[in-house]
């Protein structure tokens, strides 16, 4: 890597750094492949003076190495290791309100990006990790291209996923691409094991999730009972019964509709009932 002395240092453009602090100090530059290569391996040695902070610094630096082809695996592996040891604290128990996202298409991401999915992965968990904790929730798992937390307030949970729908439409991502989320949330009283949650809630969220489409929040009837009155602000569409797989009886699902958020989506992707 070369020399970034002094006089080229102070002429640089601040978008040529990862982090700037609030008395204008500039940290670890990103103005090349072999500096944005040197902020990957130095940003958890970085003191930032916020988690506000630290986020927008790793999303410039992210950014960074997506426009020089960089896949950082190591740096997301770091970054989810971490996540998961700081979310060791007991699970809620009893009847809580479980949240699943799904990334839409992701298939078709993975195959279009490449190496360049990985970091693209870890924006959208990092995004709804922080959002969820922010609203008092508890990650429970993270595979693939979903996300399993949990809230002991059914609102909490609806807050948070509300949040993350906004903050996904208001980020950009690469190549301009539309990244998209499906929601689903469920409340019940699963049983709480050693290795996460275990029972037919899990499973309904499952099934409520992945009947939406990306930008969609869908609720199932017993969040919708454990939510009770909402401001009117926040409504609750009813789309109908409709046979989720695997379970015995009908779900009525509702649509979240809020401010900020799409209204209009295609049918849901399961079959209707009469």
């Amino acid at each position: 890597m070369a020399t970034l002395d002094a006089k080229k240092r102070a002429s640089l453009p601040n978008n040529a750094f990862a982090y700037i602090d609030s008395k204008g100090n500039r940290r670890l530059p990103i103005n090349d492949e072999a500096h944005v290569r040197n902020a990957l391996s130095r940003f958890n040695q970085v003191k930032f003076e916020s988690d506000e902070a630290r986020e927008k610094a790793f999303r410039r630096l992210l950014k960074a190495a997506t426009d020089y082809g960089i896949a950082p695996v190591g740096f997301v592996t770091r970054r989810l290791r971490e996540a998961s040891q700081s979310g060791s604290a007991d699970l809620p128990s009893g009847m809580i309100t479980l949240l699943l996202t799904d990334i839409e298409a992701s298939t078709g991401l993975v195959r279009e990006l490449g190496d360049l999915y990985p970091p693209l992965l870890e924006a959208v968990r990092d995004l709804v990790r922080r959002t969820i904790g922010a609203h008092g929730g508890y990650e429970v798992d993270a595979r693939a291209d979903e996300f399993f937390a949990a809230h002991a307030r059914a609102r909490d949970a609806l807050d948070a996923a509300i949040e993350i729908q906004k903050s996904m439409d208001a980020m950009s991502w690469p190549g301009g691409r539309r990244i998209r989320v499906r929601i689903g949330l469920n409340s019940g009283s699963p049983s709480l094991t050693d290795t996460g949650y275990v029972g037919l809630p899990v499973h309904v969220a499952a099934r409520v999730c992945s009947a939406g489409h990306g930008g969609q929040i869908l609720v199932s009837s017993a969040t919708r009972d454990e939510l009770g009155d909402l401001p009117s602000r926040i409504g609750l569409e009813s789309l109908g019964a409709v046979s989720l797989h695997g379970l015995p009886e009908p779900e009525e699902l509702y649509q979240v509709v809020a401010p900020g958020l799409e209204r209009d989506f295609p049918k849901l992707r399961v079959a209707e009932t009469d």
